[in-house]
């Protein structure tokens, strides 16, 4: 995806995040992240807004810590949010294509970088938003949902940071049916290691597959979605290592 495209999409998903969060209410649980409230998530996703435009705005070159979450309810929490979500959004239309500043994911730039993580943030808690609701979520696109899927394997679990492991070697399969793509994960007692690959893998032999729609798949591997919501293939402990321990905390 181009960043133009990135930052069109990450406007979009925050106008919902906020529509959908003032029909919710603020004391609305949130079944995605359990023991949340819909004010939490206002409060969580806007204060990452606002340390990510921080850095694009001000060119920190090493990681900076974010303000914190305020205090703010109600009617003041939701201006907030949304006037947070659209200085990101502006910072990123704005800002030059040779920007430099920290990053802590490999992305071709900066700028690519913060448009990608940024509108993979804000999908994935608009989703928490739309649990709220219980109702029907808002599609992804195929070819969205497979660059969120990249960001997750290849990115976020390729880090030291990753608790996905096993003692025993395991090879985890996961294919997009509706794209070409398809990501083979090896689990150790180190960071998982991810590869990308067009066609459906079979020739290679794994201990478990999970198969479906790129948003199917997206949306399950971030754990917004159960297991049942793809097609399991294999040894269902090594999915379960997966759902288990994948959590991305701040």
């Amino acid at each position: 995806m181009q960043i133009t495209e990135h930052i069109a999409s990450l406007s979009e998903e925050g106008r919902l995040l906020a529509a959908i969060a003032e029909q919710a209410g603020p004391g609305a649980s949130v079944p995605t992240c359990p023991g949340w409230q819909i004010r939490h998530l206002l409060r969580h996703t806007g204060m990452v807004h606002r340390w990510a435009a921080a850095f694009i705005t001000e060119g920190h070159t090493a990681y900076h810590p974010d303000s914190g979450e305020p205090g703010l309810d109600g009617a003041e929490l939701l201006a907030w949010f949304r006037e947070g979500h659209r200085h990101l959004v502006r910072s990123l239309e704005e800002a030059p294509a040779d920007l430099e500043c920290w990053t802590f994911l490999p992305a071709p730039s900066p700028l690519a970088f913060w448009s990608r993580r940024q509108l993979n943030e804000t999908t994935v808690h608009r989703v928490d938003a739309e649990s709220a609701l219980g109702g029907p979520l808002t599609p992804v696109s195929a070819d969205r949902a497979a660059d969120g899927i990249d960001e997750l394997l290849t990115g976020f679990h390729a880090r030291p940071k990753s608790r996905v492991r096993s003692d025993k070697p395991r090879t985890l399969r996961v294919r997009a049916v509706d794209t070409a793509a398809t990501w083979t994960v090896r689990i150790s007692e180190d960071p998982p290691q991810a590869v990308r690959t067009a066609g459906d893998g079979s020739a290679e032999d794994v201990d478990c597959e999970l198969s479906g729609t790129a948003e199917g798949l997206y949306l399950t591997l971030w754990n917004r979605l159960p297991l049942t919501a793809v097609t399991l293939r294999g040894d269902r402990a090594v999915a379960r290592l997966w759902t288990d321990n994948s959590a991305v905390t701040w």
